[in-house]
């Protein structure tokens, strides 16, 4: 059984989760407005990795007998400056969300809950890739400025992401 403290802050996490897929698919079609396809697909797939990550929680819960509240989700931004500003702004979130699982790792270890800490550690691992794949496609649209070419053929790059299938 889990505590009550842990369980409010994993239903916490799920409803974060939820609005990060809400979030990325406001970017999908963001991008897809813009004709910037192969963006608006590596936005897609985020979105369903954020659902699969809040449904990790949400079976989590239920396997240690927690009770699952399902938070309000805000509404996502739609507009965004740039290319660019929208992905920051995904980096960015994707910052907030590692912040936020570091902070249920470490209570986690307060509450001595040696199997919700051992949980945790995919999470943990799996923000180090979230922050580092974003930040990478940050910093080639950087490098790209404002030249086209540099855009669509990260564009046409993007396109290829295909969701991979969850291993814990």
């Amino acid at each position: 059984m889990i505590s009550k403290v842990m369980e409010d802050a994993i239903n916490a996490q799920i409803t974060r989760e939820l609005f990060s897929a809400n979030l990325y698919l406001s970017m999908a079609a963001y991008y897809h407005s813009r004709n910037l396809n192969g963006f608006a697909n590596w936005m897609r797939i985020q979105a369903a990795e954020e659902m699969q990550h809040g449904m990790k929680f949400f079976d989590y819960l239920l396997e240690r007998d927690g009770k699952v509240v399902l938070g309000v989700i805000d509404a996502p931004p739609t507009e965004w400056k740039s290319t660019l500003d929208a992905f920051e702004k995904a980096l960015e979130h994707e910052k907030f969300i590692t912040k936020n699982i570091n902070e249920l790792a470490d209570l986690a270890f307060e509450q001595r809950d040696h199997a919700t800490s051992n949980m945790l550690q995919w999470f943990v691992n799996e923000q180090v890739e979230e922050e580092a794949t974003a930040g990478e496609i940050v910093d080639r649209l950087k490098l790209a400025g404002d030249s086209k070419s540099p855009l669509f053929m990260l564009d046409s790059e993007l396109k290829s992401r295909k969701l991979a299938t969850q291993e814990a």
